[in-house]
């Protein structure tokens, strides 16, 4: 493999290509500092492919592959239990000077940490850890916490998430020194672009899709999973309506598709107000974000929530649980409303505040559009270079040993 002169040799290893990171991966292969290539586990979910959480097959209709240098060690998918034999020959070669790794789901990427450490090779680490989600199961938690003690040592630098993620480290011991901040982002202007371009169709999108002209929209987003919180949306829903019967009252659209959405429909059949619009893709997303006037992701788990971002993008206020990782981030009482995961009735207190001056839901709309352009490519590829020069202090090249002094 021919590596370019005077860039930092970085493998990316990810279990998978994901619609979120693709553009990401297309940004940062284009950065004069850095010789990227990516190397998956396996590549399944660039075609068409099952989706347990979604319940159904999908394909995404975003290029996933495109743009940047990658290969895959296997072309379905893995066993959480495999431990690829291929890995020390083909995903760790020695001529990388850093290998990035995102989580440790999965055995063989533990593999790729042990591999690369051992080997000398500076290990970067990111991934969704956080303090606010904790297994039930006492041996799960165990065992979590053996694993963190074999592996955050193995990695020289931390590629913080957010300051949920960032706050994770430190508890367990990682020293401000040795963090990052390479915030979690979409692509901006892709979700910004297309929701602008929605607007102008506004009403006749309203109207394919039988609603009422005027008449409010609360949008839900996601996977119809039970951690996702979309029955304690519903039920919160219905309280909430029940209080202002005197009033007009908001649409509310699920769009996603799972194993909850069959139980969800029988509890929303008595409310025409509740419609279910089934799995939406990547470009059909930004016209639902444009529409809707409050956005909702009631997780009871839930790391970050990059849909989030996106209804942010389109400016959108937004409700979200608080164990969502992206709230202390991204939500606050100028842009959102915080509300008890799993707490139906402080959900729907949070909808009656949302709907008792709606017309303040356009103000704090665009102050979530400019909160979210400071979570963007530019700084994560400048968060990434901060780590790699880090790890790397002495100069690759004579060319980036003034940048790497300032930096």
């Amino acid at each position: 493999m021919t590596r370019a002169a005077g860039k930092i040799r970085m493998a990316y290893v990810v279990s998978h290509p994901i619609q979120y990171q693709a553009p990401l991966l297309r940004f940062l292969y284009q950065q004069a500092w850095l010789d990227l290539q990516v190397l998956f586990l396996h590549r399944s979910t660039a075609g068409e492919y099952y989706d347990s959480g979604f319940h159904r097959r999908i394909s995404w209709d975003v290029p996933l592959l495109d743009g940047y240098a990658h290969e895959a060690l296997a072309e379905a998918r893995l066993g959480r239990g495999f431990w690829h034999s291929e890995l020390a020959a083909r995903l760790i070669p020695e001529n990388f000077e850093i290998v990035w790794i995102h989580g440790y789901s999965h055995p063989t990427l533990l593999r790729a940490v042990h591999l690369a450490h051992r080997r000398g090779i500076k290990v970067l680490l990111r991934g969704e850890s956080s303090s606010l989600i904790r297994s039930s199961n006492p041996i799960r938690r165990l065992a979590r916490k053996h694993l963190l003690q074999w592996g955050l040592p193995r990695c020289s630098a931390f590629l913080c998430i957010g300051r949920v993620n960032r706050d994770f480290y430190l508890r367990n011991g990682i020293s401000e020194e040795r963090l990052f901040d390479m915030p979690y982002a979409v692509d901006n202007a892709f979700f910004q672009q297309r929701a602008a371009e929605a607007g102008r169709h506004r009403e006749a999108f309203r109207s394919s899709l039988s609603l009422d002209p005027g008449r409010p929209v609360i949008l839900y987003a996601g996977k119809l999973q039970e951690h996702k919180g979309p029955m304690d949306l519903l039920q919160a829903y219905m309280h909430f309506s029940a209080k202002r019967k005197r009033e007009v009252q908001p649409y509310l659209l699920f769009a996603g598709d799972g194993p909850e959405r069959s139980k969800l429909e029988r509890a929303a059949a008595n409310c025409e107000r509740i419609r279910f619009l089934g799995f939406q893709n990547q470009t059909e997303l930004p016209a639902l974000f444009d529409l809707c006037d409050l956005f909702v992701l009631p997780s009871r788990k839930e790391p970050w929530g990059l849909v989030v971002n996106e209804v942010m993008n389109a400016a959108k206020p937004v409700v979200v649980s608080d164990v969502t990782g992206c709230a202390p981030d991204l939500v606050s009482d100028d842009n959102g409303w915080l509300f008890r995961a799993g707490d139906v009735i402080s959900l729907s207190d949070a909808l009656s505040r949302a709907f008792q001056n709606p017309q303040q839901l356009a103000c704090m709309g665009q102050r979530s559009l400019l909160r979210v352009n400071r979570y963007s490519f530019q700084e994560d590829a400048a968060g990434l270079k901060r780590a790699a020069f880090w790890c790397l202090p002495q100069p690759v090249s004579e060319e980036f040993s003034c940048e790497r002094a300032s930096t």
